[in-house]
């Protein structure tokens, strides 16, 4: 497969992905539903489509792991001035891409870089942690990884863009967000209504939050759960926090922490949902199963823990086009060892129960899991 010429077809490529079709998930049992949870429109749309999207042929996708195909990207990667390219290719067309689709994204980072933003980074930076190794890696070509005013800045606009190419045949950015979130809420619904004899959601962490995207979402879901998100950037914790404080006033407050989700110092046995949203494919194999087996400590028995991601399954991720999974790999360091994991064996290994997957949307999965109780 050639993979010199089509940079500049980048931006085109980046926005496909493939059709919806029916894929069987499993019914909740008959009881009655006890969950603190708010009803909304993205739960609407979240069970008008949730279960319905397509499974590709293979396992996992042959730009994964020691094929052939996997090597030559690699190959092609470890090639600084090609990498350097497909950086900054990667970055322009994300950019034009999102604005494209109506997602200002050059605007709506501006407005947090000068806005008072930074006065939040004091109050929220532990600093006395010590960063991972990993974790000073390079992501999504900025240089700084995830410890950058910048990344924080843009992380919105690209968690948007993320929802518009998963779903490029919503009717608009609200639409797509409102079918990726909301079924990933039905999907945690689903479960701890069928496998905790509680039903009963007081407190949730949302570990790896980013700037509170999910971390918002799961308070809105459930307005009287107490709701903590934890992260390793103290940047992205501080524009969490700074738009927190100017969005309406909670009953429960959310409350953000800086601190490793592999060892968070929280009280065993103290949540009842622990969430991870988009992180693990920024991950090494050995810190998802130190995540998961945090998770366990953390949660009561009849826990729910809520993993979304890639799927390995994935029809549109299984069939990206040479450009494109190219790109993805020389933005995401650890992408095939997330691939490679296996993350059923991984939770059964910690102790969890009741381990159910579903596609919820075309691109990513939704693993939910149980402490026994």
């Amino acid at each position: 497969m050639a993979l010199s010429s089509p940079l500049q077809n980048l931006s085109a490529l980046i926005s496909a992905s493939g059709n919806a079709t029916t894929a069987t998930a499993r019914p909740p049992r008959g009881r009655p539903w006890a969950v603190h949870a708010a009803s909304s429109d993205t739960t609407t749309a979240a069970q008008a489509q949730l279960g319905r999207y397509e499974e590709g042929k293979l396992e996992r996708p042959k730009w994964v792991g020691e094929t052939p195909l996997s090597r030559l990207v690699q190959a092609l990667i470890s090639f600084k001035p090609l990498f350097s390219v497909l950086k900054l290719g990667a970055r322009r067309a994300l950019i034009s891409t999102a604005e494209k689709n109506n997602i200002p994204w050059r605007k709506m980072a501006q407005e947090i870089l000068e806005s008072e933003v930074y006065r939040e980074l004091e109050s929220i930076q532990n600093q006395s942690l010590v960063y991972p190794d990993y974790y000073l890696n390079p992501f999504h070509a900025y240089e700084e990884g995830n410890l950058t005013w910048l990344a924080a800045a843009e992380a919105e606009a690209a968690t948007m863009s993320m929802a518009r190419r998963a779903l490029p045949d919503a009717s608009s950015i609200q639409e797509a967000n409102q079918i990726l979130r909301g079924n990933w809420l039905h999907a945690i619904e689903q479960h701890h209504m069928q496998y905790s004899e509680s039903c009963v959601i007081d407190d949730i962490l949302d570990i790896g939050c980013s700037v509170g995207i999910s971390t918002r979402y799961l308070a809105d879901k459930f307005p009287t759960a107490k709701v903590t998100g934890l992260d390793l950037s103290p940047y992205f914790l501080a524009v969490a926090q700074h738009k927190e404080k100017r969005a309406m006033p909670r009953k429960f407050p959310i409350k953000w922490i800086h601190a490793n989700g592999e060892d968070t110092g929280l009280p065993s046995k103290s949540f009842d949902l622990v969430s991870i949203a988009f992180v693990l494919h920024e991950c090494p194999t050995r810190v998802i199963v130190n995540l998961v087996r945090e998770a366990f400590r953390l949660l009561r028995p009849g826990g729910t823990l809520a993993l979304t991601d890639f799927s390995l399954k994935s029809k549109v991720l299984q069939e990206l086009s040479p450009v494109l999974f190219t790109l993805v790999k020389s933005t995401e360091p650890f992408l095939d060892e997330y691939y490679l994991t296996d993350m059923d064996e991984t939770l059964r290994e910690a102790g969890f129960v009741n381990i159910t997957s579903i596609l919820t949307d075309p691109r990513h999965v939704t693993i939910t899991a149980t402490v026994p109780q």
